[in-house]
């Protein structure tokens, strides 16, 4: 029986999900009045600084929680500290069918890095 590593479910997961850079997610924000940045960090992580109205859900809980915070139709960018939680947790939302979802490339370092937005 052959098994699958973190990094090919990883992978595979990219292969059905939207990726966007941290420039392209600040420009959807600044002319997209509704969108959500979806926080799967954990919440030490948070704790340290995020996107100025995100919404967080770790992602442990991504799955049993979703629902009762964002609507199917929810203009969606889950992001995580480098971009591999968020490209999985794309991915599930995608599979309980959120259509208008992206994972934010490189996350909240990359973010941080270009010099954008942070609310404490």
């Amino acid at each position: 029986m052959s098994y699958q590593t973190g990094e090919d479910l990883l992978e595979d997961a990219r292969t059905r999900i939207t990726e966007i850079a941290p420039a392209h997610v600040a420009g959807i924000r600044e002319r997209a009045g509704k969108v959500t940045c979806l926080d799967v960090r954990e919440p030490n992580e948070w704790n340290l600084g995020r996107i100025p109205g995100a919404v967080f859900l770790p992602r442990g809980l991504l799955e049993s929680k979703i629902e009762e915070l964002l609507p199917r139709d929810s203009q969606v960018i889950v992001y995580c500290a480098r971009g591999n939680r968020s490209a999985l947790a794309a991915d599930t939302l995608r599979q309980m069918g959120y259509d208008n979802v992206a994972s934010m490339s490189g996350g909240f370092a990359q973010w941080v890095m270009e010099g954008r937005e942070v609310e404490s």
